[in-house]
């Protein structure tokens, strides 16, 4: 199948282990994940590993994208310097091309009024609340939360920054890596480690 590809966006201070699962799954589920930064001057990791970014934010079109991801990092709350991939967010869902943001990146999409009128979730309520954001009616008090917009903008997934499996059950759910019981298992193993799990992923050669 002819796919587009998944964009990652990458950035100094990324926190490594958010979309780590996610990332993985889509690439082996034939999904070509492309790093995007602001520029493609290299990044540095919370953990210090070093990215050399695909592409420049200014190159992506979200039409020619299945996705894009933005990860936590301490840059969301420490100034504005994140805050073109907010903007891009809003032009990934006007395209009708889904967007998923965990951690310190759902405080940068509440900042650009994207929370405001659809279902989501964070780190807790009252750390986007301090964004001054006007969607505190639509928190969801979940681990990860996906808000498939009827008016034909694109699905919103959001999770906190201790739910990377949950986040990445979303992610592959939605771009249909895997469905049913298939994603039910690989969520119970991965964050439940459990063994039983193993046997129905392995009966349906994931």
């Amino acid at each position: 199948m002819d796919r587009k590809p998944v964009h990652l966006a990458v950035y100094d201070t990324l926190a490594d282990w958010e979309t780590g699962h996610a990332v993985a799954y889509l690439a082996r589920g034939g999904f070509e994940v492309r790093t995007v930064g602001v520029g493609r001057e290299s990044v540095t990791t919370i953990g210090g590993v070093r990215i050399q970014p695909d592409v420049a934010l200014d190159e992506v079109r979200a039409e020619e994208s299945s996705l894009l991801i933005l990860p936590g990092a301490d840059l969301w709350d420490s100034g504005d310097e994140l805050a073109p991939f907010a903007r891009a967010a809003r032009g990934f869902l006007d395209a009708g091309t889904p967007v998923a943001a965990i951690c310190g990146a759902t405080a940068g999409l509440a900042r650009e009024g994207l929370l405001d009128d659809r279902a989501h979730t964070s780190a807790v309520s009252f750390y986007l609340a301090a964004t001054g954001y006007q969607g505190g009616d639509h928190y969801v008090d979940a681990d990860a939360v996906t808000d498939r917009a009827a008016d034909g903008t694109g699905a919103l997934v959001t999770a906190g920054p201790t739910e990377p499996v949950a986040f990445a059950r979303e992610v592959l759910g939605l771009l249909g890596v895997f469905e049913g019981e298939v994603l039910d298992a690989w969520y119970r193993l991965f964050h439940d480690s459990d063994a039983g799990a193993y046997a129905v992923l392995e009966a349906a050669g994931k």
